[in-house]
């Protein structure tokens, strides 16, 4: 039996299609032009706001102003921006905050997700499999500024539907804009509610990937529908859970702009739990003026989520191979 690399003229073929790397890669464009089209946007996307924005991470050691034509002009101050973050009596309170609901949102987004995904999987009416993939999709494509009109219709002191029900059984109405604890697990709810849905398609589409004959081989076995969610389903599911928490972790000392502004604005009652370093950065910048700070402090949350996507996928890597990210 002749292997491929015994086949006359083989080896000829192999180099040739080495010599001709970048040839190659031009005709693949020129036969699949619809799909280098469709990546186009995202590609500038990268190229754009990924690289060409390097260069600008300079001002974060520089002092900024706009009088200077050029930004490498400007004259150097060394860590001095890095001080307006950390030598303030909010850094550690609003880092803090930031983690922790990233970390509610991360856990409590993800364990919904795995259960909503396991439920749709065991639906066997296709109708009704496409109607509640349906209603679990649409809240992630609503704006936070339609979601949070629905929040404070739900939570308003003095009309909101919740008030109202504490009314009608005959409990005292909270003011729930004045109760910084109550909000973390409000904002957590309603970011499961608005995310989660995507996160089961994406786990569902996994779940589907699964060998059927590892099902076949387990009902033969004797085992029941729940035995083969917790044997085969959760064990082979858990390393795509596992990368969407990795890719989550590396935006944990983000917190979601959009989200906290639309439905906390500048409620200084409310701050305490919900201020995170995105909002408390737009304020700065919002009285001070001056972007060379805001810079320092992305620098710090891009680090610091680069330490943490590294060191998380070195222990992961260490007692879970599978579900490592690199």
């Amino acid at each position: 039996m002749q292997t491929s690399a015994s086949r006359p003229g083989f080896g000829k073929r192999a180099d040739a299609a080495s010599k001709t790397g970048k040839g190659s890669f031009v005709r693949d464009i020129w036969r699949n032009p619809v799909s280098y089209l469709l990546a186009l946007p995202a590609i500038v996307y990268t190229l754009v706001f990924g690289y060409a924005t390097l260069p600008y991470l300079l001002m974060a050691f520089q002092k900024f102003s706009y009088d200077t034509s050029y930004f490498w002009q400007n004259p150097f101050v060394g860590l001095k921006n890095f001080e307006f973050f950390f030598m303030s009596d909010n850094a550690v309170r609003v880092t803090w905050n930031t983690i922790r609901l990233n970390f509610l949102f991360i856990v409590f987004g993800n364990a919904a997700a795995v259960l909503l995904a396991i439920l749709m999987n065991e639906v066997r009416s296709k109708w009704f499999l496409r109607v509640s993939q349906s209603l679990f999709l649409f809240p992630y494509f609503l704006s936070w500024v339609i979601v949070s009109y629905v929040v404070y219709n739900i939570f308003s002191s003095q009309y909101g539907l919740l008030n109202q029900i504490l009314e009608g059984l005959g409990m005292r109405p909270q003011n729930w804009y004045g109760m910084a604890d109550a909000w973390p697990g409000i904002l957590t709810f309603m970011r499961v509610w608005k995310d989660a849905g995507l996160l089961a398609v994406i786990f569902l589409a996994a779940i589907i990937g699964i060998d059927g004959e590892l099902f076949e081989a387990a009902k033969i076995d004797g085992a029941s529908r729940w035995q083969q969610i917790r044997s085969i389903t959760l064990p082979l599911l858990m390393p795509t859970v596992v990368i969407m928490m990795l890719l989550a972790i590396g935006k944990i000392f983000y917190g979601d702009f959009a989200m906290m502004y639309a439905i906390i604005r500048d409620n200084g009652l409310l701050l305490p739990t919900t201020d995170v370093i995105d909002t408390y950065v737009y304020r700065a910048l919002r009285m001070t003026g001056d972007p060379a700070q805001a810079m320092a402090v992305g620098i710090y949350q891009a680090v610091m989520g680069f330490v943490l996507v590294y060191g998380v996928n070195r222990l992961i890597r260490r007692y879970f191979p599978e579900g490592a990210l690199f």
